[in-house]
């Protein structure tokens, strides 16, 4: 029998050993690539992405604490403070300083309900929110000793501030009186994470006044800071405020101030670590200096109280549009809304309809004050001359098949010219003068005056509801024919014409300089120019018929009493004026509207002053010459006592 191959050669087996396989070197290639990508792979990480992997542990272990910075103060022109910041004390509890109280008592917590032997315990998470408001209560019931108090904590507010804003302090109890304030800081231990915490809020040193015009702030959840560092982290915001109405609003980015923070680092279970990595402090906003004279905003505010009825007054410096006064009642008191506007004081504002602005929204017929336009218009367009008898006034007038009344029938002027027609209001005079320069032309001229528009007063919700009608508004509108007797209506300001008591205000302004437009403003500057605009286009001989026919208002006419009494004249000044009564229907009867515009001195304006104030009786005989005038006179009076002397007239803010 033949012997084994492998026995013969022995050398063979050994020889096939030392050979080199092709797949067994295929593969050392393949756990050298799987080896390299690991390389490459780890290179990569620790090269090239280390960045992310820090950016990454940056997000996961640092927090951002932002804190608001006091707002703006805003001021009157002369400087006295009309919105400020007073400090607001609360006690709060820092309950990142409590994990080892916590621990402590949820340790307690847990003993005691595994000693009752009950079989349905309550679960671990249960059990520390026990925990921590028996420490939380223990810390207040600090405070109540202080205080004299008896409060309670609110466990769901609590567990809500613990698992959202564990790094902000928990606040106990708000806005301290300062007695409180000062036991506490007499009390309370430094090291304590029981403290006294002082915020702002705002102040309003004359309450009430201006504050349709000064507006008002709200809370605001979330503040923002875009040159603060950490915009990735995780961010815990301190409230802030925001400006909701009036200049507070218009101006809320200058008067905002500049957000502070802090960044921590923290623990795995959300503590902060001590010291803090950055910080920077919150910085006061910018203040604003108003063109408002608290002196005179706080006498029409007073004039118009006395009256028990709505109403606005408006006082411009004719030179630069600078508003001195915008008064608006029924109003609210400012200091309501610090911190926070209660349900019951705004369910009061609501009754008593004080939210409007009247002096900027309120729209009304401007009644005869709109005849100082028509004569305008009729003296611009040729219409009538200013020393033309064009009516024989016998108190009432036939246009079309309606008879139209002078005075409500109370008026017989007979032969008139224009001045004597504005001194005395004679609405005959007025409703030919009307006539004979046509609707279109009066609204055209109105327009000119910028009566159809808001006058971009630096205030929100200014209405746009003011209207100058014409012939073809009707047609569009009602789908009517425009009729002679609608033109009568319109001369004296009764008919579809609304406009605002601002804009009257600037209206009769421009007069005063001899121009179209008024823009009006609410801040004051130290070099503000002198406005100027397009001329009205009145002769020497014309301005003279029209300012005389205004001063005459206030020593002959409808306005006399400022001049005949006593108690109303103002030595040495003359007034030229208008005044006005409108009808508003309702839905119970027709309410009246006193108005009165005017301008002095009449030879050199320096103020224009305009005034509505509203009847609260249907069919009420509410004149403007009795209502209307003495409000302005008032404003008036104080505008020149201040000029001959200033330092005698500083407004005190009020105490309560």
């Amino acid at each position: 029998m033949p012997k084994n191959n492998l026995a013969e050669r022995p050398g063979s087996l050994l020889e096939s050993h030392k050979s080199y396989q092709p797949r067994v070197i295929f593969f050392y290639f393949v756990i050298a690539g799987l080896l390299a990508i690991v390389a490459a792979g780890l290179a990569y990480q620790q090269l090239f992405r280390t960045d992310i992997y820090h950016e990454r542990e940056r997000v996961q272990n640092q927090r951002r604490i932002l804190v608001p910075g006091p707002r703006g103060n805003i001021y009157d022109r002369d400087g006295r403070l009309l919105v400020g910041n007073r400090p607001r004390f609360a006690v709060v509890l820092y309950l990142d300083e409590l994990r080892a109280e916590f621990r402590r008592e949820f340790i307690r917590v847990r003993k005691n309900y595994r000693d009752t032997g009950d079989k349905e315990l309550p679960t671990s998470a249960q059990m520390e929110e026990i925990a921590r408001a028996s420490v939380v209560q223990r810390y207040l019931d600090e405070v109540n000793t202080i205080l004299r108090r008896n409060e309670q904590v609110d466990s769901a507010a609590l567990q809500r501030h613990f698992l959202r804003q564990l790094l902000l302090p928990y606040m106990l109890l708000d806005d301290l009186e300062p007695d409180e304030y000062a036991r506490l800081l007499e009390r309370l231990t430094v090291r304590s994470p029981l403290q006294v915490y002082t915020s702002s809020t705002r102040y309003y040193p004359y309450r009430s006044a201006a504050a349709h015009t000064l507006g008002y702030v709200s809370i605001n959840p979330d503040i923002d800071s875009e040159d603060f560092p950490g915009e990735g982290l995780k961010t815990f915001k301190m409230k802030g405020t925001v400006g909701r109405d009036g200049l507070e609003n218009v101006f809320d980015l200058q008067l905002q101030g500049e957000t502070g923070g802090t960044i921590f680092r923290v623990d795995p279970s959300g503590y902060k670590i001590n010291p803090p990595l950055d910080r920077r402090r919150p910085v006061q906003g910018k203040n604003l200096i108003t063109s408002l004279d608290i002196d005179l905003q706080l006498i029409a505010e007073n004039e118009l109280t006395k009256t028990e009825n709505a109403g606005a007054v408006a006082a411009i410096d004719v030179r630069t549009g600078e508003v001195l006064t915008l008064a608006s009642k029924p109003d609210y008191d400012l200091s309501e809304f610090s911190p926070r506007l209660s349900h019951a004081a705004a369910a009061d504002i609501e009754a008593r309809k004080a939210w409007t602005n009247l002096a900027v929204s309120g729209v009304f017929p401007p009644g005869s004050t709109f005849k100082i336009l028509t004569a305008i218009a009729a003296l611009d367009h040729h219409a009538v001359e200013s020393t033309d008898v064009i009516v024989d006034c016998t108190g009432v007038t036939r246009i079309g098949n309606r008879l139209f009344y002078c005075d409500n029938g109370r008026g017989v002027h007979g032969n008139i010219t224009l001045r004597d027609a504005i001194a005395h209001s004679c609405d005959i005079y007025f409703y030919e003068a009307g006539l004979r320069t046509g609707a279109d032309t009066l609204a055209a001229e109105a327009a000119r005056f910028h009566l159809d528009r808001p006058t971009g007063i630096e205030l929100p919700n200014e209405t746009t509801r003011m209207l100058i009608p014409d012939t073809v508004w009707k047609q569009r509108t009602k789908d009517e024919k425009w009729f002679p007797g609608d033109t009568a209506n319109m001369a004296i300001g009764q008919g579809f014409i609304g406009v605002t008591p601002l804009q009257m205000a600037c209206f009769v302004a421009s007069v005063a300089r001899g121009e179209i437009f008024t823009k009006p403003t609410l801040v004051h500057r130290a070099d503000t120019p002198t406005q100027h605009t397009d001329s009205i286009g009145l002769t020497p001989v014309q301005r003279t018929a029209l300012v005389g026919g205004m001063e005459g208002c206030t020593t002959e006419g409808t306005a006399d009493i400022l001049t005949t009494l006593s108690s109303l004249r103002i030595p040495g000044l003359r007034i030229a004026g208008k005044t006005g009564t409108a009808q508003i229907r309702t839905g119970t009867g027709t309410i009246n509207v006193a108005w009165f515009i005017c301008f002095a001195p009449a030879d050199n304006p320096e103020i224009a002053v305009a005034v509505a104030v509203q009847g609260d009786t249907p069919g009420e005989n509410y004149g403007g010459g009795r209502y209307a005038a003495p409000i302005a006179q008032a404003v008036l009076r104080k505008y020149f006592e201040k000029k001959q002397n200033p330092s005698a007239f500083i407004a005190l803010p009020k105490t309560s």
